[in-house]
């Protein structure tokens, strides 16, 4: 289905990016993004960093795995 009608024009109300005037100060965006700071804070960034030094240790046991452990050559 389209969301635009037969004549071409959108359909239904378009998205507010900018808020209006008439819109009461602070309708939940201090809230919202202090909600957003703690998510990402306390959940995304931990589990991303972790994640990141997992996968290069990962990389580095297979690695030596199929290539040895580094150092000279044995004699």
């Amino acid at each position: 289905m389209s969301h635009f009608s037969s004549s071409g024009k959108p359909s239904g109300p378009r998205p507010r990016l900018v808020p209006d005037r008439n819109d009461p100060p602070g309708t939940g965006t201090k809230r919202r993004d202090v909600a957003m700071f703690v998510l990402l804070a306390i959940l995304i960034w931990p589990v991303l960093s972790i994640a990141v030094v997992g996968g290069y240790g990962f990389l580095v046991w297979m690695s030596q795995m199929i290539l040895g452990p580094p150092g000279p050559p044995p004699v």
